[in-house]
C-alpha cells in the first residue's frame, strides 16, 4: 500500500481499517494516468516519425530513409506498452485495428516480388498495389486514386471488402513502405528497400516513386492523428478515462482482462506458438523491419507497468501511484510475490530473445523448422506468458471479482485446430 502521502494519523486508520473500494478508485486513477502518458509518448514519437519521413520525401536519400527506419524503430517502444489496455476497454479495441493491424497483404499497397502470388479466393485485392494505381475497383464500385489521401486510406482501403489482412494504415504499413519485403526467409537480413523508391525522375526505382512518396506520408499523418484521438481519450475529460473510473470493480477487471488477454491469447498465442507451430517467418508482428522481439518485450513490460503502477515515460520521467499490486498485496500478499515473480521471469525470457536478436539471431531465423535454440528461445516466453497469466486469474479470484473473458488461441487451446 503506497500511503507516504498520509498524516500519521491516516497511517493508523488506513492499516486499521483498509478501504479497498477507495484504495480501487486511486489504483484507477494511476491505471489511467499510465495510459494517458503512454499514449502522449507515442504520439510524439509518431511525430517525430512524421517529421523523419517529410524529410525523406523532400530530399530523399540513403541517409534520410535510414533516419526515417529510425524514427519507426523508436516510435514502437512507447506504442507496444500500451497494447495492455486493450481487450477490457472497448473505445481502445475498437480503435487500434487501425494503428497496429497484423499481417496485412502488402501486394494491396505496393509492387512485390513474383513468389509473392496474387489475387485468392480469401481475398481479390492481394495485389491491387494502389501505389501503381490511379484507377481501379473496389466492391463494384470505382475508385479514384488519383490523389492518395489520409482518407481514401482509412475510409476506402482499409479492411477492403471486409477482408481484415487487406491493411492500409498504421504502423505496419508505414513498415512495409520504409523497409519492403523481408525476401530473406529464415535467413538473415530485413527488408531491403532502396531509397531511390522515392526520387524523382530518372533517379526513381521501381515506379510511380511520386505516388508512393503519397502514401507513405498520407500513412504517417493519419498515424499521428488516430494517436492524437486516442491521447485524447484518456487525458483529463477524455472518455477512456471516464469509463474505466465509472466503476471501481469493473475498472479493476478491465485491467486485469488487458494482461490475460495481453499475454495469453495474443501474444503467447497468435504471436508466438503459432508462428513457432507453423515455422513460418511471415508469422511475425513485424516482418519487414525484423523488430519482433521488440514488440513482445515491450508487449510484456507493458503488462508489467500496470500490474506495478509505474511507466517510465521517454524524458525519465516516473508515472507512478497505488497500484494492482497494492490491492493484491492487502488480498493475498504471497499472491502479490507470486505475480511479480512470474513478471520478472517472463521479462526475463522476453529480455534474451530481444537480446539474442540484437546479437544478430533475429526472430524469423528462431521460427526456422528443427532449430532447437530458437524454439527454445521463443518457448521461454510462451511458457512465461502463460505462467503469469495463471497468477492473474487467480488475482481475479483474490479480489472477488467475476471471472473474467480472456482471450484464448488455437496454438495454445486446440492446437490440431491450428492445422485444419
Amino acid at each position: 500500500m503506497k500511503t507516504s502521502y498520509l498524516s500519521t494519523t491516516a497511517l493508523l486508520v488506513a492499516f486499521a481499517t483498509p478501504t479497498l473500494a477507495a484504495e480501487k478508485t486511486e489504483v484507477l486513477t494511476t491505471y489511467a494516468n499510465i495510459a494517458a502518458a503512454n499514449y502522449e509518448d507515442s504520439l510524439l514519437t509518431a511525430k517525430t516519425l512524421q517529421t523523419a519521413v517529410n524529410t525523406l520525401l523532400a530530399s530523399p536519400s540513403a541517409e534520410n530513409l535510414q533516419a526515417a527506419k529510425a524514427a519507426w524503430f523508436a516510435a514502437r517502444v512507447p506504442y507496444q506498452q500500451t497494447e495492455v489496455f486493450r481487450f477490457g476497454n472497448a473505445i481502445v479495441d475498437d480503435w487500434e485495428g487501425k494503428v497496429n493491424a497484423w499481417p496485412l497483404d502488402e501486394g494491396l499497397i505496393d509492387y512485390v516480388d513474383a513468389s509473392y502470388g496474387g489475387a485468392s479466393d480469401e481475398n481479390a485485392f492481394a495485389a491491387l498495389n494502389i501505389v501503381a494505381n490511379a484507377k481501379f475497383t473496389l466492391s463494384g464500385k470505382e475508385v479514384d486514386a488519383t490523389h492518395i489521401t489520409p482518407e481514401l486510406l482509412s475510409e476506402t482501403l482499409h479492411e477492403a471488402d471486409g477482408v481484415e489482412s487487406n491493411v492500409a494504415t498504421g504502423y505496419h504499413a508505414v513498415e512495409f513502405l520504409l523497409w519492403g519485403q523481408d525476401l530473406n526467409g529464415h535467413g538473415a537480413g530485413a527488408g531491403a528497400r532502396a531509397w531511390t523508391d522515392f526520387a524523382a525522375g530518372d533517379a526513381c526505382t521501381n515506379d510511380n516513386c511520386d505516388r508512393r512518396g503519397e502514401y507513405l506520408s498520407a500513412a504517417t499523418d493519419l498515424l499521428v492523428s488516430d494517436l492524437e484521438w486516442m491521447a485524447a481519450q484518456w487525458a483529463e475529460g477524455g472518455a477512456a478515462r471516464a469509463e474505466v473510473m465509472s466503476n471501481d470493480d469493473t475498472g479493476v477487471a478491465a485491467i486485469l482482462t488487458g494482461m490475460g488477454s495481453l499475454s495469453y491469447g495474443e501474444t503467447a498465442g497468435e504471436r508466438m506458438r503459432l508462428g513457432l507451430m507453423l515455422n513460418d517467418p511471415e508469422e511475425e508482428h513485424s516482418c519487414f523491419a525484423d523488430n519482433t522481439h521488440n514488440d513482445h518485450y515491450y508487449d510484456g513490460l507493458g503488462v508489467q507497468n500496470v500490474y506495478l503502477g509505474e511507466y517510465i515515460r521517454l524524458d525519465g520521467t516516473l508515472v507512478s501511484g497505488p497500484s494492482l499490486s497494492d490491492l493484491v498485496h492487502v488480498a493475498n500478499a504471497d499472491l502479490d510475490v507470486e505475480m511479480k515473480s512470474k513478471l520478472a521471469t517472463t521479462m526475463l525470457s522476453l529480455g534474451r530473445i530481444k537480446s539474442t536478436a540484437e546479437a544478430g539471431f533475429a526472430y524469423d531465423q528462431m521460427l526456422e523448422r528443427g532449430n532447437a535454440t530458437g524454439e527454445a528461445l521463443v518457448m521461454g516466453g510462451v511458457n512465461g506468458l502463460i505462467d503469469q497469466t495463471r497468477s492473474i486469474e487467480r488475482v481475479v479470484s483474490a479480489l472477488g471479482l467475476d471471472q473474467l473473458a480472456i482471450e484464448g488461441s488455437d496454438s495454445l487451446d486446440d492446437p490440431e485446430a491450428v492445422f485444419q
